[in-house]
């Protein structure tokens, strides 16, 4: 079967795909590594999952079951947006925190800095979220948010936090890419549901 040309949506200012200059006629792959500089993004479509990768971000894209699943997206530093429909199990890992789930919208931020936190918002979906010895499910239907800490070992490593830095015009334009609505946009109801703290 022929493939698109390229499976970018917009190319904005200096993007390195595997230390080369993104081009707006390439592809980003599974296996991938991507480095957005300054005033920089890019947003892109891998199979059946939408990515926003913001300005002065590092990641890498591990391959999953197949050339075009995304088992598992490395947010070294930086923040990207991400809208995932369902085909296995997917995984975001930054520094101090690691995400689990299926099919979701997710909002990722982390910081290569040595005791900076790392911040994660459960757009909509259900998460496995583990930092340190801190593990919960989270349930959401809109926006509920976490920091990790870097450093755990003054208390809980991970921390109830207010939405920041995404919209909902971002996610639901990321589903659109796939065919999908967001949470909200299926039920027409913008509220938090359940944030599943262990006891």
């Amino acid at each position: 079967m022929a493939q698109k040309r390229s499976n970018l949506v917009q190319l904005i200012g200096d993007v390195q795909l595997n230390g080369q200059r993104l081009l707006p006629d390439q592809t980003v792959q599974t296996g991938d590594y991507l480095q957005t500089g300054p005033a920089s993004s890019v947003i892109f479509v891998i199979g059946d999952s939408a990515f926003h990768v913001r300005a002065n971000s590092r990641l890498s894209l591990e391959r999953g079951k197949s050339l075009t699943t995304v088992s598992q997206l490395r947010l070294h530093s930086g923040a990207v947006a991400s809208v995932w429909a369902t085909s296995g199990d997917h995984q975001i890992l930054m520094p101090g925190l690691a995400a689990t789930f299926q099919s979701a919208g997710v909002y990722a931020q982390a910081s290569d800095q040595p005791g900076r936190a790392s911040y994660l918002c459960n757009c909509y979906g259900t998460l496995a979220l583990s930092s340190g010895r801190d593990k919960t499910f989270c349930t959401s239907a809109y926006h509920q948010a976490f920091w990790a800490t870097a450093d755990s070992s003054e208390g809980d490593a991970l921390m109830p936090a207010d939405s920041i830095n995404h919209t909902d015009a971002e996610l639901e334009f990321l589903a659109g890419l796939i065919n999908r609505k967001t949470a909200w946009q299926v039920t027409g109801e913008k509220r938090s549901v359940s944030r599943n703290f262990p006891d």
